[in-house]
C-alpha cells in the first residue's frame, strides 16, 4: 500500500520541477498537456486562445505570453511504478521576465528544458540553461514540435552539444514524420510507444525486426552513460545484458550528478510524447531528498540543513503575488515543518510573524492546508510586507539562506499620473509591483523630481504600466526611455577617511572610518573588515557596511556603482557620541570621497542578438547593426535564410524591431538577451 503523499515520509515521491525554454518553444502548451494527462485539469486550454491554466493573468492572456511563473500540482503514476506528486512551475520564456526563471530555479529540484525541434537551441534557451546549471539543477530535455516541417531531433541534439556544451542522451527516436508523427522508440525499455490521434500511448516490446534495427542505438546509449556511471560500466565491460532497470538507475544517478541530460521528443500540441515525458520526470529528476543539504547562516556561524521535517525550520520566500483575497507569499521549505498558527522569524524584516493561512497553489486558485513539510512549496496568505529572498526560521534560530539575485535593470521610463487625484494610488501600485518583482525598481529623478521606473526591457515596463492601469486604475503617462548605465572605480585608492563630528551641545554624533577601495571585474560589491584591536566595535562595523551600500546608489556621474571591494582598515569611536547612524553617514562620505579620488568608468548594458532573416537581406541587416555600434559574431546559413548573431549596446537599439521590419519587408525577426555591461563608448548625461 502506498504511503499517502501528504505525509512527511513520502518525500521520495515528490518532484518539484520547472518548465524552462526560449519564448514560443511550447512551455505553456506542454504544461497544459502534463496537467491534462495527469487528470489535474479535465480539458486543455490553448495559449493562442488565452485559456491556458498557468497563464491566468488577464495581461498574459491578452498578449499570449507567460509573464509570471505559475505553480500547479498534479499526480502521476508511471506505467511500472507508484503514484508521485509533481509540483510544476511554468516559467516565462521572454528575457524581460528572467527574474521569474531565476527565482524558480533557485527553489526547484529539477527542470525540463523545452526546445523547438524546428528552431533548435535559441538565445533564451542558452540563458535559462546557464541559469539552471548555475543553480546545480538536474535537467531533462524535451524536443517539441516534432510534427512541424523541418523538425529534427538529431539537429537539436547537435546544437545542445555545440551551443550548451551539454552531454545529451537521446532516450529514443520518433516514428513517422511531421504531421504523421505516430510513435516513440524507447531505447531504455526496449519498447515501441504508439500514439493514436488523441495522443494516447500504448506500449509493446520490440519485435525481432525492431530489435535488430534499434539495438545498436541502444548500445550506443548504454556506452555513453557507462562513461559516467561505474555500475553500468562494470556490466557493459563484462558483456552482460543491460536490462531496463539497470540502465534507468544509471541514467538517474548520472542526471542527478549533472553528468548528462536525458532527451525525449514529441509534439505537446498534439499530446504526443507527454506520457513518456511524465515517466521520465519521475524516473530521472530528483526528489527533495536527492538534493544536497543547503547552507544557512546563524548567529553561531554556518550550518548545513538536510531536507528533514524534524530539523530546524528554514524556508525561502521566493515570490509574492497580490490577489483579491490577500497577498500570497510563496515559500520553499528546505528543513523543518511549518504549521498554521506558528510564529516564525523573517530575516530581512527582522521580526516575528504569525502564519495565519497556508495554501497549496493551483495556478490562480489555492487549497488551504494545515501543515507543510521540508521539500514542499506552499504559500502563506495574508502577509502585507513580505520581502522576496528572505528566510523564514524558528524565532530562536534566526537562520539566513542565500538570497535570490536579480539581474540589474537595464532600461527606465519616466512616469506621471495624468490626474493629480491618482498620485496616492500610483505610489501604492508602484510599491506593490516592486514588492512582487525584484527586477522592477522605482526611483526619483534628482533634478526634476519625476518618478522613474527601471526594468529589464520595454516589454517588462509595458506590462508594469498595464498593471498600474488595470489593477490600480491609474491613468499613467510615460516619458522617453533611459538606459541604465553603471559606474565602476577606475583605479584603486587607499586610506580615504570619512568623519562625522557634531559635538556642540546636546547629544553629539561622532564616527571616523578609513577605507581602501579596489575595482573588481565581476561587477559585485564586497566589504572586508580589516580592522584590528577592536578599534571599530562589531555593531559599528555592520553600520559601516550599511552606509557603504547606501552610497553605491549614485556615483560621481550620477549612476549606480558596481564592481568594487571596500576594506575598512581603521576607525575611531567616542564613548558617548558614537552611534550606528553616525557610522553609516561617515562610511557613506568616505566612499563618496574615494570614488571622487579614484574616478569612475561608465558602463553600458550590451545585448546579444540573433536575427533570423532571409538570406537576401543579410547585407542590410549587418549594415544596420554596424551603424548601431554592433559587432557581428557569426552568420549561419540555413538554406534560404540566415541567423545573424551579434552584440550591440542597448542604447543603440531603440526602435530596432521597427527598423528591421522595414529593412526586410517584415520577413525578419530578432531575439535579444542581456549579455552584460561593457565600457560605454561615450559619456552619457544622467
Amino acid at each position: 500500500m502506498n504511503t499517502p503523499l501528504t505525509s512527511r515520509t513520502s518525500a521520495s515521491r515528490w518532484r518539484n520541477l520547472g518548465i524552462i525554454a526560449h519564448v514560443d518553444a511550447g512551455k505553456t502548451t506542454l504544461t497544459e498537456r502534463l496537467l491534462w494527462k495527469t487528470g489535474a485539469i479535465h480539458r486543455t486550454g490553448e495559449v493562442h486562445d488565452g485559456a491556458a491554466t498557468t497563464d491566468f493573468d488577464p495581461i498574459e492572456r491578452r498578449r499570449g505570453i507567460t509573464i509570471g511563473a505559475a505553480a500547479v500540482q498534479a499526480r502521476w503514476t508511471p506505467h511500472d511504478g507508484a503514484e508521485h506528486r509533481l509540483t510544476v512551475i511554468d516559467t516565462p520564456g521572454h528575457i524581460d521576465f528572467a527574474i521569474e526563471v531565476e527565482r524558480s530555479l533557485r527553489v526547484l529540484d529539477g527542470a525540463v528544458a523545452v526546445f523547438s525541434g524546428v528552431d533548435g537551441v535559441q538565445p533564451q534557451s542558452e540563458t535559462v540553461w546557464r541559469q539552471a546549471r548555475r543553480h546545480g539543477v538536474p535537467l531533462i530535455a524535451f524536443v517539441n514540435k516534432m510534427d512541424r516541417i523541418g523538425a529534427s531531433l538529431d539537429s537539436t541534439l547537435a546544437q545542445m552539444r555545440e551551443k550548451l556544451d551539454a552531454v545529451a542522451w537521446a532516450l529514443g527516436e520518433t516514428v513517422g514524420s511531421e504531421s504523421e508523427l505516430s510513435g516513440w522508440i524507447d531505447y531504455v525499455a526496449r519498447e515501441s510507444v504508439s500514439w493514436d490521434e488523441a495522443g494516447n500511448a500504448s506500449r509493446r516490446a520490440w519485435s525481432d525486426a525492431e530489435t535488430a534495427r534499434f539495438e545498436p542505438a541502444r548500445q550506443r546509449l548504454v556506452e555513453a552513460v557507462a562513461d559516467h556511471d561505474d555500475a553500468l560500466a562494470e556490466a557493459f565491460l563484462d558483456g552482460r545484458n543491460v536490462e531496463a532497470a539497470l540502465l534507468k538507475a544509471a541514467l538517474r544517478r548520472a542526471t542527478l550528478a549533472g553528468a548528462g541530460t536525458p532527451v525525449l521528443a514529441g509534439s505537446a500540441f498534439k499530446n504526443k510524447g507527454v506520457e513518456p515525458l511524465l515517466d521520465a520526470i519521475v524516473d530521472y529528476l530528483p526528489s527533495p531528498l536527492d538534493r544536497p543539504a543547503v547552507r544557512a547562516q546563524s548567529e553561531r556561524g554556518e550550518t548545513e540543513l538536510a531536507p528533514d521535517a524534524d530539523g530546524p525550520l528554514a524556508g525561502l520566500v521566493f515570490k509574492i503575488v497580490q490577489q483579491e483575497h490577500g497577498a500570497q507569499t510563496f515559500v520553499r521549505l528546505y528543513s523543518g515543518t511549518l504549521r498554521v498558527g506558528d510564529t516564525v522569524w523573517a530575516s530581512r524584516r527582522e521580526k516575528a510573524l504569525r502564519v495565519g493561512r497556508l495554501q497549496v497553489v493551483q495556478a490562480d486558485r489555492g487549497q488551504d492546508v494545515e501543515v507543510a513539510y521540508a521539500g514542499e512549496i506552499v504559500a502563506v496568505v495574508g502577509w502585507k510586507d513580505a520581502i522576496s529572498g528572505e528566510t523564514l526560521s524558528d524565532a530562536g534560530e534566526r537562520l539566513a539562506l542565500d538570497s535570490i539575485q536579480a539581474q540589474p535593470a537595464v532600461l527606465s521610463w519616466r512616469l506621471t499620473a495624468a490626474n493629480s487625484g491618482d498620485l496616492i494610488r500610483l505610489g501604492q501600485g508602484l510599491a506593490s509591483l516592486a514588492q512582487q518583482d525584484p527586477s522592477f525598481r522605482v526611483g526619483t529623478d534628482a533634478d526634476t523630481g519625476e518618478t522613474l521606473v527601471w526594468g529589464m526591457g520595454e516589454l517588462h515596463l509595458e506590462v508594469m504600466v498595464d498593471r498600474l492601469r488595470e489593477l490600480w486604475n491609474v491613468d499613467v503617462r510615460t516619458g522617453s526611455p533611459r538606459v541604465a548605465y553603471q559606474e565602476t572605480p577606475s583605479r584603486a585608492v587607499r586610506g580615504v577617511e570619512g568623519k562625522l563630528s557634531k559635538q556642540t551641545g546636546g547629544s553629539g554624533q561622532y564616527a571616523r572610518v578609513v577605507i581602501d577601495v579596489a575595482p573588481r571585474e565581476d561587477g559585485l560589491f564586497e566589504f572586508v573588515d580589516r580592522t584590528v584591536g577592536g578599534v571599530v566595535p562589531r555593531n559599528f562595523v555592520g553600520a559601516t557596511e550599511k552606509g557603504l551600500r547606501a552610497a553605491l546608489a549614485e556615483g560621481p556621474q550620477g549612476f549606480p556603482v558596481v564592481g568594487l571591494t571596500v576594506s575598512l582598515t581603521d576607525g575611531e569611536t567616542h564613548a558617548v557620541d558614537s552611534s550606528e547612524q553616525a557610522f553609516q553617514r561617515a562610511a557613506s562620505e568616505a566612499l563618496k570621497a574615494a570614488l571622487a579620488q579614484a574616478g569612475t568608468t561608465l558602463l553600458e548594458p550590451v545585448m546579444a542578438l540573433v536575427v533570423d532573416t532571409p538570406a537576401g537581406n543579410v547585407g542590410d541587416v549587418v549594415g544596420d547593426l554596424q551603424r548601431r555600434s554592433g559587432r557581428v559574431l557569426s552568420i549561419d546559413d540555413k538554406g534560404g535564410r540566415s541567423d545573424v548573431s551579434a552584440r550591440a549596446p542597448l542604447a543603440q537599439l531603440s526602435g530596432y524591431t521597427t527598423t528591421l521590419r522595414s529593412l526586410t519587408q517584415g520577413r525578419a525577426s530578432a531575439s535579444m538577451v542581456f549579455d552584460g555591461y561593457e565600457t560605454a563608448r561615450a559619456p552619457k548625461a544622467a
